[in-house]
């Protein structure tokens, strides 16, 4: 054996024995049993609700399998109540919390809304698809992710069931039923290629309602004077207001008084 195929030998084997040695040290004594250990390794700060174990990674890190859900739930057990509402409900039968909550990115709240992740966590799936091609299916999804490629999220809008979780909060009062992917975006709820009905229409109430003050004597002294409709009554939206915002007031512009 030559003398460069020694001197690597030995290196390699004290490297493996070194790796070994901080490995042991880490498993007994915690994260802050090797002198700068911690700092060499951390991705990133902890969130500020999180910063309090910024030197305690074992809180929240299991040795060899990571970051697990039922360490999550063990601190997060005081939140039940949030098992109630409708719209955070499905935390109760969530497989993984890594998918929305992020750590290591700063910030205030470790949170990412991920709605395609709620079909592999939680399966709020009308079908769950179990089989080799929706597998394969999500092995892409995944890599698409990792090389940020712009992705379509038609089949997420499909499967999920929008309605399980923002029903009690829908705006349209029932009026449009349950399939809010056909509208709207998972990304972002706002639809700024909404195209509002005809200006002409005199149907406002089917999908608006009046805030509570139009119902009280400030309609009519203040809204029928302003506007000067004398003879407006509440239901009668379009005799006021433009159909590019509620607050755009016909003859008078932006007025925003409640």
């Amino acid at each position: 054996m030559s003398f460069r195929a020694i001197v690597y030998s030995v290196c390699i084997t004290l490297a493996v024995a070194g790796v070994a040695a901080v490995s042991a040290a880490l498993y007994k004594g915690g994260s802050s049993s090797v002198v700068g250990w911690r700092d060499a390794v951390v991705p990133g700060p902890l969130s500020e609700k999180h910063a309090f174990l910024a030197d305690k990674c074992e809180s929240c890190h299991t040795p060899v399998r990571g970051v697990e859900t039922s360490t999550c739930i063990a601190c997060h057990t005081t939140a039940a109540a949030d098992l109630g509402k409708q719209a955070t409900a499905f935390h109760a039968t969530s497989k993984e919390c890594r998918g929305c909550h992020l750590e290591h990115a700063g910030g205030a709240r470790p949170t990412k809304m991920d709605h395609a992740m709620l079909l592999r966590i939680g399966g709020f799936s009308r079908e769950r698809d179990v089989s080799a091609n929706a597998i394969t299916g999500q092995m892409i999804s995944d890599l698409k992710d990792f090389l940020k490629v712009p992705k379509s999220d038609e089949a997420e809008k499909t499967d999920l069931e929008c309605a399980s979780c923002h029903s009690n909060r829908d705006p349209h009062r029932g009026l449009l039923g349950p399939e809010c992917g056909g509208c709207h975006a998972l990304a972002s709820w706002s639809i700024p290629q909404f195209l509002h009905p005809s200006p002409t229409s005199k149907e406002c109430a089917q999908c608006h309602q009046a805030p509570p003050s139009h119902y009280m004597h400030h309609f009519v002294m203040m809204d029928r004077s302003i506007t000067g409709q004398e003879h407006a009554s509440v239901e009668q939206c379009f005799l006021c207001h433009r159909t590019d915002s509620f607050n755009d007031i016909k003859g008078v512009g932006w007025f925003k008084h409640h």
